[in-house]
């Protein structure tokens, strides 16, 4: 068998490999997903999921965090993030054979600080429903983001993620709402959620009038992973 200084590297094609982070947040009563207009060939001018290629000094989820700040101006490694899938189609790029590991991420609207990156004319948040025609195979990746994450919702907290950090029982089920596409049962959402075990009442409330409502956090020993029974909806 052949050593180290027996293999040579060049008789092998190295194909390319990127991150695309589909970045999503509730923002203007709907879910949004963050999108930058490409400045360059290819696709110059269309609208795409941000990402880039990954240094040679890099892991995937370092790349894709990274790719996040650029995208954001959020440098928090507290921030939801999950890898999504790989997507290898051998023509899914014209300029070369790229291989794309896609992401998720999760942010509240108040930790947003919008900025494009210096490879994007602009960045923008579109209704994630209904994004413009988007460039390369993004659109099949942002259609998965999006059934992923509404799958994921079903069995976990992690609609939590993209909620500040305490809200009323009314602003959680129009978070679920927003993210699945329909309306839910008001009752039967918060006794399923209050029996889930995931929240704790703090002291303060929201509104005046006479029924203030009560603001809640998630609570912190709680698994937004443990996936016990359905919960929603």
């Amino acid at each position: 068998m052949g050593g180290p200084a027996e293999y040579d590297v060049s008789k092998y094609e190295r194909p390319s490999v990127t991150v695309d982070v589909v970045i999503f947040s509730l923002r203007s009563n709907e879910l949004q997903v963050l999108l930058v207009q490409r400045k360059q060939w290819p696709y110059e001018g269309m609208w795409a999921i941000p990402g880039g290629f990954v240094r040679m000094d890099e892991g995937l989820e370092q790349a894709a965090r990274r790719e996040l700040a650029e995208e954001t101006g959020v440098d928090d490694p507290e921030i939801y993030l999950e890898q999504l899938y790989t997507f290898g189609a051998p023509c899914r790029d014209p300029r070369t054979r790229v291989i794309t590991v896609a992401h998720f991420a999760l942010i509240p609207s108040e930790h947003l600080f919008l900025r494009a990156s210096s490879d994007a004319a602009a960045a923008d948040w579109y209704a994630a429903s209904r994004p413009p025609p988007l460039a390369f195979d993004h659109a099949g990746i942002l259609a998965y983001a999006i059934r992923r994450l509404r799958y994921k919702i079903e069995y976990t907290a992690l609609a939590f993620q993209l909620l500040p950090e305490v809200f009323t029982l009314t602003e959680l089920q129009n978070a679920y709402e927003h993210i699945l596409g329909e309306s839910l049962d008001k009752r039967n959402f918060r006794r399923k959620v209050l029996a889930a075990g995931v929240l704790e009442g703090t002291s303060h409330v929201r509104g005046g009038g006479h029924r203030p409502a009560r603001l809640y956090r998630f609570r912190p020993d709680a698994v937004a992973e443990v996936k016990a029974r359905r919960l929603f909806p």
